[in-house]
């Protein structure tokens, strides 16, 4: 699954910069200068991906020509797709901690956006619904 999205930017009358992702309507952020907004959109996509509990997660669609595109940190990205997958799965979290053998309390941090997980209890997470992270390192784009 692709967590990188691209971004679209408006300068407003003021001179604020606005970011939108228009794969991900909810994530939007401002800052008075592009690059600034550029940075804070990283968290915008975190935050509005957070609130898709229950529904599938957008695909981000292609980057247009000179487009930037934001990626998500690696480990929201990874507890956004254990989530994804639960739901596909209609796996609840208890049946996810039986099956790993491990407490209830430890799946609920596993799918906390703001718990510092583990690689390793991620990737044991992600190896019980049938899945695996694989990484990619590029050059970014300024």
């Amino acid at each position: 699954m692709n967590m990188a999205y691209p971004v679209s930017f408006k300068t407003y009358a003021n001179g604020q910069v606005g970011a939108f992702f228009a794969d991900v309507p909810e994530a939007i952020t401002a800052s008075a200068t592009q690059a600034q907004a550029l940075d804070y959109a990283q968290d915008a996509l975190v935050v509005a991906l957070s609130s898709y509990s229950g529904r599938a997660l957008p695909q981000p669609g292609k980057a247009k020509r000179g487009q930037q595109v934001v990626a998500l940190p690696p480990r929201a990205a990874i507890k956004l797709a254990i989530i994804d997958a639960m739901r596909v799965q209609a796996m609840t979290q208890e049946r996810l901690s039986a099956l790993m053998g491990i407490d209830a309390r430890q799946v609920r941090r596993v799918l906390h956006l703001g718990h510092e997980s583990k690689l390793s209890q991620l990737d044991a997470t992600l190896a019980a619904l049938g899945l695996r992270a694989s990484v990619s390192v590029e050059a970014v784009r300024t």
